[in-house]
């Protein structure tokens, strides 16, 4: 009896070793395995993180984190390729992460928010009438996005375009708009689209696209001291990865011909 009191703790001991080492094999490593990834993620390595969440994905296929932040990758990753088959490729891959997503989480702001940039992304290597088609499904999703996280930059930036590109259709678009959607497009202002990339500079003062983006509809609203603003801001930012670089030139640019220097 002695013995087995002496015992007790050592068999405990082990009981307890081995569960734990169950439980860190069966769910830690899915955890280490994203964290690795968003590293990778805040170290602008796209596609190094792209591959790990996909690693992920070949073995826990519902992943929800994963399959957002794959799809987001793909698109991010298809606007750097010229050539149509890759950017296809990208986008396709997207919008199947995007769905599983969304199916398993439809009421999240991410799901949305991924539902909303990869039929974005497919807008813009659509024809006429798919792109409008696209653009117009894509606002229920941003509006989703925006009711579960009203604080989510990325939906805000997505918006201020869609207002934008809305308010700015050419004949044809509106006709095509008004027929297919009851004309949508006369509801959208640039006002709109300057005040929703408001919000999202407001939630991500560090992204210069969205200084950018919000220059550019300064500038067609004629708000030259609005656009001078926006863009000496965006010159303030660090920079860190040459679509970045790119950006913060364009602005320079643009700046530059608003001050006459």
């Amino acid at each position: 009896m002695r013995r087995l009191c002496k015992a007790f703790p050592v068999i405990l001991l082990f009981l307890c070793t081995a569960f734990a080492s169950l439980a860190d094999g069966g769910v830690s490593e899915h955890e280490k395995l994203l964290q690795r990834a968003e590293q990778l993620l805040d170290k602008y390595k796209d596609s190094e993180a792209l591959a790990v969440y996909e690693q992920i994905l070949g073995v826990a296929s519902e992943n929800y984190v994963a399959l957002c932040k794959a799809s987001y990758l793909h698109c991010r990753i298809s606007e750097r390729y010229t050539d149509e088959t890759k950017r296809l490729e990208h986008i396709a891959k997207a919008r199947e992460y995007a769905n599983k997503a969304y199916e398993l989480n439809p009421l999240d702001a991410e799901s949305n928010y991924v539902m909303a940039l990869s039929l974005g992304s497919q807008a813009l290597v659509s024809g006429p009438k798919e792109r409008l088609v696209n653009i117009n499904e894509l606002k229920s999703f941003v509006d989703a996005a925006l009711a579960a996280d009203a604080k989510h930059a990325g939906s805000w930036h997505l918006l201020g375009r869609w207002y934008f590109k809305m308010a700015n259709l050419n004949f044809a678009e509106k006709a095509a708009s008004k027929f297919l959607f009851g004309g949508v497009c006369g509801l959208a202002t640039n006002k709109d689209a300057a005040d929703a990339l408001e919000k999202a500079i407001a939630y991500n003062p560090k992204n210069i696209r969205y200084y950018y983006d919000l220059a550019l509809i300064y500038d067609e609203m004629k708000d030259k001291e609005a656009c001078i603003t926006t863009l000496t801001k965006a010159l303030t930012l660090t920079l860190d990865t040459k679509e970045e670089l790119e950006l913060s030139r364009r602005c320079k640019i643009m700046l530059q011909e608003k001050t006459n220097v």
